[in-house]
């Protein structure tokens, strides 16, 4: 009997499947998560409802998420499609360096 090795596309491909499943049998409240291609377990996008009693209340944001191949070893990238003022989010073209 030939034994398969698991490699890190298909380790990571199983562990993003059952977190996707995860959340469509129990949502959390305020987030929908879908696929941006169904062919892709790599790429997500996410809707964000703003929480009510915060200054997002009534917000409709938009994200995509980005997992490593060796997720979950390494962390996925998180960007947010839809403008927005927070402290801790940056427009890419807004750090630049100037030598």
């Amino acid at each position: 009997m030939a034994q398969h090795s698991q490699g890190p596309v298909a380790s990571s491909q199983k562990a993003l499947m059952l977190e996707m499943k995860s959340l469509q049998e129990e949502p959390v409240e305020g987030f929908k998560i879908t696929l941006v291609d169904e062919a892709d377990m790599y790429n997500w996008e996410v809707a964000i409802f703003g929480p009510p009693n915060t200054h997002y209340e009534g917000g409709y944001f938009k994200a995509r998420i980005k997992f490593p191949i060796d997720y979950p070893y390494s962390p996925p990238a998180f960007r947010f499609l839809t403008k927005m003022w927070h402290p801790n989010i940056y427009e890419v073209n807004e750090i630049q360096h100037h030598g």
